[in-house]
């Protein structure tokens, strides 16, 4: 649904610059029809210090994908503002499986370069200068 934009030219895409009239232009559609759907939550525009309202890119492409899904696939609104709400989600999820996928390889990694350490004879993992003989207990606490 929303174009593929990354580094540099992703502020330029949700700045909220574009007057209504433009955004209009650009999605297809009469300005009224942007204010519905700002009022419906279908898109939520920006506000300029004078009070009109401001769109970005990424808005003109969420008022293209509404249009779509309203007039050629015939959904009404309320399905979808769902569908552009679990698209979303969608869309953060995978965002989170992304750097958490990031952070597993980093850990992976680490782990390798641990493991690979206590490969060389006198150096351990966690280094110990003297031996111990003293013991630890563990007792779980009890709920109250």
């Amino acid at each position: 649904m929303v174009g593929q934009f990354t580094g540099s030219d992703e502020p330029a895409y949700e700045a909220k610059v574009l007057m209504i009239s433009v955004a209009a232009r650009m999605a297809g559609m009469h300005p009224q029809t942007l204010r519905q759907y700002d009022r419906l939550g279908l898109v939520q525009a920006g506000r300029a210090a004078g009070g009109g309202r401001r769109y970005s890119v990424r808005d003109v492409v969420l008022l293209r994908e509404v249009q779509r899904l309203s007039q050629d696939e015939g959904v009404n609104l309320a399905g979808v503002k769902r569908i552009i709400g679990l698209e979303r989600l969608v869309e953060q999820a995978q965002q989170r499986i992304a750097r958490l996928e990031a952070e597993l390889d980093a850990a992976y990694r680490r782990v390798a370069e641990l493991e690979s350490l206590a490969r060389f004879p006198g150096r351990d993992l966690v280094p110990t200068n003297r031996t111990s003989t003293a013991l630890v207990v563990w007792r779980p606490r009890r709920d109250r």
